[in-house]
């Protein structure tokens, strides 16, 4: 297991927080209905690359809005840099993957009932 800096914890979590008030926003405006929550963010050792985990819900519509929110990466960038853009000298490019950690714990359950 990849072990983490304490810098690359204090950014991913700056990075967590940020890009779940940008995604309220978007939420309340393209995805209504929908909830959008960033449940993860791990950020590479040179900082430029930040994985940000999304948990959807409902999942089926998860595709989707992972397809739309790759398509509009670079207005979130530009968002996030606007709102961190005084901690951090370079802004790490978005890659966003789905955490689908609560469906596989639901499975589970559903498999010891």
């Amino acid at each position: 297991m990849e072990q983490y800096s304490t810098r690359q914890n204090k950014i991913a979590r700056l990075i967590q927080r940020e890009m779940a008030d940008i995604l309220l926003k978007i939420n309340k405006t393209h995805f209504t209905g929908k909830l959008i929550s960033v449940s993860v963010v791990r950020i590479t050792k040179d900082l430029g690359i930040a994985r940000v985990y999304l948990s959807i819900f409902p999942s089926e519509f998860a595709e989707e809005i992972l397809k739309d929110l790759t398509a509009i990466n670079k207005q979130l960038r530009g968002e996030l840099g606007r709102k961190v853009g005084k901690s951090l000298r370079v802004i790490p490019n978005l890659e966003f993957y789905i955490d689908d950690s609560l469906d596989y714990i639901e499975k589970i359950d559903k498999l010891l009932d």
